[in-house]
């Protein structure tokens, strides 16, 4: 028998909290989805950040979450679109921005991209 676990959702950008009965083997936004609730996504393999939350309490796993590093995991965040729930939780989405900042800010932070010059063709 798959273990469910309860999830509460707040949505930082509209303001509400939703919950959700999610199965063990089942990713956390399919679930969402599958019973109504619009959270926000994009790739839906873990590449990007546009389903980020901060873990408030629970434990989620994750290892399909590329678009986090193991430093940025240690200190609460996942991605739904590849997570399931080991335990009950309550999880709060994040602004896009601030999580790409804080995994990819560090080899893009440089200031702004120059326009180069064309290759040299032989």
């Amino acid at each position: 028998m798959v273990q469910t676990h309860t999830i509460r959702v707040h949505d930082r950008a509209t303001g509400v909290s939703y919950t959700l009965e999610v199965q063990e083997n089942r990713y956390i936004l399919d679930t969402a989805e599958h019973n109504g609730v619009d959270l926000p996504f994009s790739c839906r393999n873990g590449a990007c950040t546009t389903c980020a939350v901060r873990v408030l309490t629970g434990y989620i796993y994750q290892p399909e979450a590329i678009g986090l590093s193991p430093e940025l995991r240690r200190q609460g965040y996942a991605l739904l679109c590849v997570s399931y729930a080991r335990s009950d939780l309550e999880v709060e989405t994040q602004d896009e921005d601030e999580v790409y900042e804080l995994q990819f800010g560090r080899f893009f932070g440089k200031g702004k991209v120059k326009a180069g010059l064309p290759l040299d063709e032989d």
